[in-house]
């Protein structure tokens, strides 16, 4: 696939769209060891991966809703990375030069379902549980990256890429040995320690190097 850079897109009424509609979301759990800890769990001898439903992610502005199946929704805010072409049991050089760029993003995560659950699916998925944008930063330099994380403008969390237990490249390599990733698909990399409770009325940040700023506002679901 093609990409045009640097187009201006006119909004007009309709705000500013996830910059990327992907066919798969590949997340990463306990990436950095001090989350790792927060949550009672050891530090990964391979990466913890999993997948989020591609029909949860939303653009900036848009509301995270919180369903009325969980009793404990939990931001996570991490370093968005976008896919430019297919890999498939890549080394490091090709996994690299399959960057297009990263992104904001936050993976939200309802925690009581998640302990319940022997896997992730549920609690990752809900509609509006993966806020993207507002752009990608293209060309990143991906060992320097840090990913910021605010709630109603308090300082939550904050993470770079140099304290990762595995590194951007090192994730794609890993993920493309099982599973071939397409051009458009994202990877959630990881996030800090910091995961804390979003109520109805937050005001839910995450700022990536380079990118800017994704804002979103938390709310409570109601029946239609």
């Amino acid at each position: 696939a093609e990409w045009e850079l640097g187009k201006i897109i006119e909004t007009g009424d309709q705000g500013i769209l996830a910059p990327i509609h992907p066919g798969k979301i590949i997340g990463i759990g306990r990436n950095y060891r001090a989350h790792a800890e927060e949550l009672g769990n050891p530090e990964p001898d391979e990466p913890v991966m999993f997948l989020k439903a591609p029909t949860s992610v939303i653009g900036p502005q848009a509301p995270v809703v919180l369903p009325p199946e969980s009793a404990r929704v939990e931001f996570e805010g991490e370093i968005g990375v976008v896919l430019r072409r297919r890999l498939c049991r890549a080394d490091e050089d090709q996994a690299r030069r399959a960057v297009l760029g990263v992104t904001c993003a936050c993976d939200v995560t309802a925690r009581d379902l998640q302990r319940r659950d022997p896997c992730f699916s549920r609690a990752k998925s809900f509609d509006t549980f993966c806020p993207v944008g507002p752009a990608i930063l293209v060309e990143p330099d991906l060992e320097d990256l840090e990913v910021v994380t605010r709630v109603n403008g308090e300082e939550r969390q904050r993470g770079h890429t140099r304290i990762m237990l595995f590194k951007i490249v090192e994730l794609l390599v890993y993920a493309s040995h099982m599973m071939t990733l397409e051009p458009g698909d994202l990877m959630l990399a990881g996030t800090p320690e910091g995961v804390g409770p979003l109520a109805d009325g937050d005001r839910l940040e995450v700022e990536v190097t380079g990118v800017g700023m994704l804002q979103n506002p938390v709310e409570a679901w109601r029946q239609q």
